[in-house]
């Protein structure tokens, strides 16, 4: 209100605003007063999570609505009372004419608010423009703050053009500029602290979003992280986390740290629906009128226009749309068995990042994996949650011993695995339990390790396998650093170099499912922790002479037990996607060297190979 009255365009909207339309207004008193306008179908990204795996039927370029129809709608909504409109898509920047549209839209007498929501591909570039011509609010969708995975999800390069165009909102002087972040479970809820701190330095808003079912995207409950469990996560990090006031028809429940320059917000879509306050239409890229999001009743307004209507029938149009609008989510009890447009097509409420690959695995994983041919066969008989870590420990165990030598003893000391490669692993050999010194398997040679115990910890006086109680342990800060090396041949190391391989880019498939395998450990190996990792990182490196990928993964946590196993995990998984993605070029590919390089922290102290 201060800023719409130190203009000398707001006190004219002030002064002259009329009476809101009673066309806008729907039988239950809420009052229509935002307008979200879809400008395209199309987007410059195609991430796996928000079009159905199948891909989406494009409207064709001649049914969609014209700038000038856009405009013509925007006016006859304006002048009934709409009071804000965004843009959005698809991707609205790659539309050529968006910066014709919102200087048209600013000439608007009554509109107070343009505008956009953004994946932020061509924000730096346009912005300039788009500000000069009447842009002032901007949402940037962004589900993550890792580069590599940010190029999985969204198979396209383009990460640092995201960050370049948040920066460059906050230089125009944007305040502030929203970033829309959809929290799904084990995908990126770790990431949640990381998306707090980024309000630190930066006039942020970053909006943690519920995830949503839409058609497409396999929505369930489980992969539903609420309101309530986000807060109680940052909290732990920020007590002193403040609630900021919102007014009566935000979406939104806001916070602040103390002293950050930004804020953070929820959109509690599903645990505590705002149907009561909701004041928003949307209308698509081809001309039809949602009156709410979740529902599929549609009625095309291009239709009426194109044939003639006049302004007086296409208001008696909207308003007999808008006086059907449900209670709440389009009158449906159980919105996640509802049918409607994959999200990309309704360029609605910024959740549009759904997860549409993602069936019954933990969807973490199963990008790496779903080409292991178990995972292919599990499609047609998916296992339940309970079965997954025995699943994949399974195999992992199959994979392993039955390509061993059959002829061979089982030795404590290693295991090998001759087709797939070397897999040497660090473990306790018998003749280890006897003193207070074991050996560990490292190209040959053996490296003395002291112990502060002569027994195994995770078995019983009976020998049967037991989880160590660290009840009594205390509080530390703990950190484990692991590698291995994958060594290819000369014809795949050079396709992964050149990044040919049919399946994609191995290098940053590999390091996602390094990272989110470190986060599954407790469910892969079966007397592990449950642990809270504050950090995990893998990096993958190109070793020409050996014609090989080497892996360097590091973990990080403060608690009562070591990471040294979500370190080695993460390497393991990292390189086992290595051969998954290569193993159609050749399969003379060998794993070897996986080893814990370090540790710090715990009872036995630290090691250091």
């Amino acid at each position: 209100l201060q800023e719409l009255q130190s203009s000398g365009r707001g006190r004219f909207i002030l002064e002259h605003a009329a009476p809101f339309s009673a066309f806008l207004t729907d039988s239950f008193g809420r009052q229509h007063n935002y307008l979200r306008i879809s400008l395209t179908e199309k987007c410059n990204l195609r991430c796996q999570y928000c079009m159905p795996e199948e891909g989406v039927q494009l409207t064709p370029k001649s049914e969609l609505l014209t700038a000038q129809e856009i405009i013509t709608l925007a006016k006859l909504f304006v002048k009934e009372g709409v009071e804000k409109i965004r843009l959005t898509g698809g991707e609205p920047l790659i539309r050529p004419d968006v910066v014709d549209i919102v200087g048209q839209l600013y000439k608007l007498e009554g509109l107070k608010t343009i505008a956009v929501t953004t994946n932020g591909i061509n924000l730096a570039r346009l912005l300039p423009r788009l500000k000069e011509a009447g842009l002032n609010a901007i949402n940037i969708s962004l589900d993550t703050l890792v580069p590599a995975k940010f190029e999985f999800i969204v198979r396209r390069k383009g990460f640092h053009k995201v960050m370049e165009g948040i920066h460059k909102a906050t230089e125009l002087g944007y305040r502030p500029v929203k970033v829309n972040c959809v929290v799904m479970r084990g995908f990126n809820e770790d990431e949640l602290l990381g998306f707090v701190d980024f309000t630190k330095d930066l006039p942020l808003d970053v909006r943690f979003i519920e995830y949503m079912p839409f058609d497409g995207n396999k929505w369930n409950f489980k992969k539903m992280v609420s309101y309530k469990e986000m807060l109680d996560t940052i909290k732990q990090r920020w007590p002193e986390l403040e609630k900021l006031p919102c007014e009566t028809s935000s979406t939104a429940k806001s916070y602040k740290v103390p002293h950050f320059q930004g804020q953070i917000s929820f959109i509690t879509s599903m645990s505590e629906h705002f149907c009561g306050s909701c004041n928003r239409l949307r209308i698509t890229a081809d001309g039809n009128l949602k009156v709410c999001l979740f529902g599929n009743s549609e009625v095309s307004l291009r239709d009426h226009l194109r044939s003639g209507a006049s302004e007086e029938e296409l208001v008696q149009i909207i308003g007999a749309a808008v006086g059907r609008k449900k209670k709440q989510h389009a009158g449906m009890f159980n919105i996640s068995q509802m049918k409607n447009r994959p999200m990309i097509l309704i360029g609605g409420f910024p959740v549009s990042k759904m997860y549409s690959h993602v069936t019954f695995f933990p969807p973490s994983l199963e990008p790496a994996l779903m080409s292991f041919p178990l995972c292919q066969d599990a499609r047609q008989n998916p296992p339940n949650s309970k079965q997954w870590g025995h699943t994949f420990s399974h195999w992992l165990t199959l994979r392993t011993i039955s390509q061993k030598d059959p002829s061979s003893t089982f030795d404590t000391k290693c295991l090998e695995a001759s087709s797939v490669g070397q897999v040497s692993v660090d473990c306790q050999s018998k003749e280890a339990s006897l003193g207070s010194e074991f050996c560990a398997r490292d190209l040959g040679s053996y490296t003395k390790v002291p112990r502060d115990s002569d027994n195994l910890t995770h078995t019983d006086e009976e020998g049967r396998a037991a989880m160590v109680d660290v009840g009594g342990k205390p509080h530390s800060r703990r950190s484990a650093v692991a590698s291995a090396v994958v060594r290819l041949g000369e014809k795949a190391f050079g396709m992964v170099r050149q990044n040919q391989v049919k399946k994609g880019d191995v290098l940053a498939v590999a390091q996602i499912a390094g990272i989110q395998g470190a986060k599954l450990t407790s469910q892969l190996i079966p007397l592990c922790h449950n642990i809270p990792l504050n950090h995990v990182e893998v990096s993958l490196s190109l070793d020409e002479a050996r014609y090989a990928v080497v892996i360097r993964s590091s973990c990080q946590t403060w608690g009562r037990t070591g990471v040294e196993m979500e370190a080695l995990t993460a390497a393991s998984l990292a390189a086992l996607t290595v051969y998954d993605m290569c193993k159609a070029v050749t399969h003379d590919i060998v794993i070897e060297e996986v080893k814990l390089l370090s540790k710090t922290g715990g009872q036995r102290g630290d090691f250091s190979r």
